[in-house]
């Protein structure tokens, strides 16, 4: 069975940072690209960052562009998205996706408030 497992969410200041961490099993992880994906209840699906199964090659939504970065560790099958400056507008559930949508994690809540 796959499971795609995030963490690193939570609550936090205007201007901070935050660590979002996807530890994958059930899977080939290393033959995967990957993707960060965020969905606020109601609203549609955004992309925010997708990396290659190697992880040379990484890119990242407008939105996010500047403030995130997408890296993965092949060896510990864990995936990982760094996002500073935060922003009230990035508050929403942030979910771990296999690149073609295959596999999906739970999501982890991002809340940025003062």
């Amino acid at each position: 069975e796959v499971q795609l497992a995030e963490s690193g969410g939570g609550l936090v200041q205007p201007g901070g940072s935050l660590r979002l961490s996807c530890v994958a099993s059930g899977l080939t992880f290393s033959s995967y690209a990957m993707s960060w994906v965020r969905q606020a209840p109601g609203k549609g699906r955004e992309w925010v960052s997708a990396i290659t199964n190697s992880g040379f090659s990484t890119s990242h939504a407008h939105s996010v562009e500047g403030r995130a970065t997408i890296s993965r560790y092949n060896a510990k099958n864990t995936l990982y998205l760094q996002m500073n400056s935060l922003k009230t507008e990035d508050t929403t559930v942030y979910y771990c996706t296999t690149y073609h949508y295959d596999y999906w994690g739970q999501g982890t809540q991002v809340t940025v408030s003062s």
